[in-house]
């Protein structure tokens, strides 16, 4: 216990927590419309976005966090303007990835302390997060929750039923592209704390896991904030008692979570998979 509280009154450590705790939040909401919109591939290839943009943050000399922003605030526009017909665009999604992915090696060529740098990025490094990072992503995160509490209700109608939507007004192609600057937003944050390769264990696996869970909106969205900050905490507990990485408790945590909602949805409700393709459907006219 002694070196529990030796380690939690040093600075990093605190750092870690504070950032881990908001990432983990702003993630678990923001998740929570990426599964519902099936965009699990769009915040997968945004991660990879977010890698050349730390490498290109690096190489100049900026902070990794203003870059991997930059970089993905700049996808997502591209990929919101497509509006519904995002689905079904895997192919140029995955063109968009590819090609992120190459700038980034070019960047980290050109970097001369490469090695170091790939694996913060690509693995997370939440224990190296700074003082000013914390200020950065204390605004980014607020101001993420902020918008989307204002589009909360038509982003959820759009998201359950975007034809219904849009043929009662609601402006479907501007929520869209709101919605993917705000997970580009939250895939740069998420990539401080697990990287770009595990960036789903915080933005997917616990909205995912909370899904199977119940149907209901506000209650998924609770049970998704629960479960990551219990992936987060517990990964930074178990890193400190141990010599294994943060990112790999946190994904190793999400992975079997996940596996077990599942596990407990079939139990409950053996016959509601097709139902479920749905979520939150029959809640619509109470949000």
């Amino acid at each position: 216990m002694n070196m529990f509280s030796e380690l939690l009154q040093q600075s990093f450590i605190q750092n870690a927590f504070i950032a881990g705790t908001l990432i983990a939040i702003v993630s678990a909401i923001i998740g929570y419309f990426v599964v519902l919109r099936a965009q699990a591939f769009a915040a997968h290839a945004l991660s990879h976005v977010g890698f050349a943009g730390a490498t290109l943050a690096a190489l100049i000399g900026v902070s990794g966090l203003l870059g991997m922003s930059g970089f993905t605030v700049a996808a997502a526009l591209g990929m919101g303007a497509l509006g519904k017909r995002i689905h079904g665009r895997d192919v140029e999604i995955g063109m968009i990835l590819s090609f992120a992915l190459g700038l980034g090696v070019l960047f980290l060529r050109l970097y001369t302390n490469s090695a170091s740098e790939t694996v913060s990025v690509l693995f997370g490094s939440i224990l190296s997060v700074t003082h000013a990072d914390i200020v950065y992503t204390i605004i980014l995160g607020i101001g993420t929750l902020v918008v989307l509490a204002a589009i909360f209700r038509p982003l959820l109608f759009s998201s359950i039923d975007p034809e219904v939507a849009e043929a009662r007004g609601v402006p479907t192609k501007a929520l869209s592209i709101i919605f993917m600057l705000l997970l580009a937003i939250t895939v740069a944050e998420a990539i401080q704390a697990v990287g770009v390769l595990l960036v789903f264990a915080l933005i997917v696996a616990p909205a995912a896991a909370a899904q199977h869970l119940t149907r209901k909106p506000f209650s998924a969205i609770a049970i998704s904030i629960a479960l990551g900050l219990a992936f987060t905490w517990g990964g930074l507990f178990l890193a400190l008692a141990t010599s294994w990485p943060v990112s790999f408790y946190i994904a190793a945590l999400a992975a079997v979570t996940y596996f077990i909602a599942i596990r407990i949805a079939h139990l409950i409700h053996p016959h509601a998979r097709a139902h479920r393709a749905h979520p939150g459907r029959e809640h619509i006219a109470t949000v």
